[in-house]
């Protein structure tokens, strides 16, 4: 048999936000298609009509837009394979129940909610398979006749599918080897349902994945139960061949490790846990997102590859087409991922590192201008050079460095009553006339000057470049203190020093 075109997919359903496990799920998928000069393709699982939330699909494509994931085909991207959307494709799963019907591995259920539950009443864990089929109301214990006339009469009914107990089922996954599952676990899933003529998951998911020729299915550890029935059906429907390779990823877990991480835990401490904000249209509640809270894509993107996925070495900051070229399924831990998101924090200060000054100065302007701050470009840029080590975020540069482009109109207390001498007014005065007199104000320039005035005058270094520094920030913080004076330049720099000295003596 001809080796395949990777194929995998991505497919979410449109209930809401997008999770950022979710994400991790694409983002092993891309990797995997580039890597494998595969295609990748975005699906839409919608057949639960009753839980479509309006603005769920415009949301996960712009998530993946900013993250920078793209899609070879699919919705919105176009293909040869569609459509896409599986409420569009209505016709072509009912072509396959039938199939299923007509072979005997497939029969019709009629049973209502309320004898449904009934049964679970009389019966400790009910589960609708084999032990119990011939007890209730379908096309294996009702006539040819009497299934017609109910159909005909409109009654509502579903398509299960028909499992055979007591059958091994060997699903080979890339992450977890050889899995096997005993059939007389699985219950006989429901594929369709008359009432809104929809498949469920299970079914147009498999003639999904087999009319896309999907070569690959790479998807969370909670699907894993439902492998063995994909497998079963792969069967029914005689598609052995095509069947995908399956690689079920592991879970992400609390920060603390103990269950599945979910929104609450990103409000607990303080994280998001979607990739963009979102404004649920249901209850008006608005969630913080990963872009929003001014994490930067190639950090979220670093970060998440390495929850439950390892290079082989010691490397931590991988650009996209450095992941491309590492990543590799096999390396994929079975168990679940702490989501340690104090390192997402770390990736971020580590890509503002990475990033050209101009590129981070150009994030930093609005953030000056929320604050009424018009400043040169240049000026910005100088700063942010000067400033960036110092922070895990764009907007922390405002607390940062803020006093370059605003005079303080107080001083701290705490740094004046320890750095603000008896004889500081008398000698930032003195200083302030050494500095109007410096033809070069360059960093160099200053300091040779300033540096042999205090050597003549043989007064206290720390004492002066202290009090200094009070006068330009107010209060002990910021670079060193000739790149401040030099970044405000000779006329700023005096102005701050005489409003100082006035405000506190």
């Amino acid at each position: 048999m001809a080796e395949r075109k990777v194929r995998v997919r991505f497919a979410p359903s449109p209930t809401g936000a997008l999770h950022i496990g979710g994400v991790r799920t694409a983002l092993y998928n891309y990797l995997f298609a580039r890597q494998h000069d595969g295609k990748l393709i975005f699906r839409i699982e919608d057949t639960d009509s009753s839980r479509f939330v309006p603005g769920a699909e415009e949301y996960i494509l712009e998530s993946f837009k900013w993250l920078g994931i793209q899609f070879d085909e699919g919705v919105t991207f176009g293909g040869e394979y569609g459509p896409y959307r599986q409420s569009e494709r209505r016709e072509i799963y009912k072509k396959y129940v039938q199939v299923l019907l007509d072979n005997g591995k497939a029969y019709i259920a009629f049973d209502t909610p309320e004898e449904l539950n009934a049964k679970r009443a009389e019966i400790a864990n009910f589960q609708y398979d084999a032990s119990t089929r011939g007890t209730m109301r379908n096309s294996l214990t009702l006539s040819k006749e009497e299934v017609e006339a109910l159909i005909a009469a409109g009654k509502q009914y579903v398509v299960r599918f028909k499992v055979t107990p007591n059958e091994d089922v060997h699903i080979s996954d890339l992450i977890r080897g050889e899995v096997v599952i005993n059939s007389s676990i699985l219950d006989d899933k429901v594929l369709y349902k008359s009432a809104d003529q929809l498949p469920t998951y299970h079914l147009a998911n498999i003639v999904d994945d087999h009319l896309m020729e999907v070569t690959h299915v790479i998807r969370g550890e909670e699907w894993l139960p439902s492998a063995p029935l994909h497998v079963l059906l792969y069967r029914a429907f005689g598609w052995e061949d095509t069947m995908p390779q399956f690689a079920h990823l592991p879970l992400l877990l609390k920060p603390e490790g103990n269950g599945k991480l979910s929104k609450r835990d990103g409000d607990r401490l303080g994280f998001p846990v979607f990739p963009l904000e979102w404004h649920d249209p249901k209850t008006g509640e608005v969630s913080s997102g990963y872009r929003e809270s001014g994490y930067l894509p190639e950090a979220v993107i670093n970060f998440l590859a390495l929850l439950g996925w390892n290079p082989g070495n010691d490397q931590e900051l991988m650009s996209m087409d450095e992941l491309i070229q590492l990543f590799n399924l096999q390396r994929c831990s079975k168990s679940g991922a702490k989501f340690d998101y104090k390192k997402g924090i770390w990736f971020n200060h580590q890509y503002i590192q990475k990033k050209p000054n101009e590129e981070i100065a150009k994030l930093f302007l609005p953030i000056l201008k929320e604050h009424g701050v018009e400043a040169p470009f240049d000026k910005v840029v100088t700063v942010v050079g000067m400033m960036k080590g110092r922070v895990s975020f764009v907007r922390e540069l405002w607390d940062a460095a803020g006093f370059f482009f605003v005079a303080p109109t107080e001083y701290d207390e705490k740094t004046v009553k320890k750095r603000w001498k008896e004889d500081s007014a008398k000698c930032m005065t003195e200083l302030a006339e050494v500095l109007s007199g410096i033809e070069d104000f360059s960093i160099e320039g200053q300091e040779k000057v300033v540096m042999d005035w205090i050597a003549e005058k043989g007064y206290h270094t720390g004492n002066v470049m202290n009090a200094f520094r009070l006068t330009l920030v107010g209060e002990g913080k910021g670079p060193h203190m000739f790149d401040i004076s030099w970044v405000l330049g000779k006329e700023e720099t005096l102005a701050r020093m005489k409003r100082a000295v006035e405000v506190l003596k």
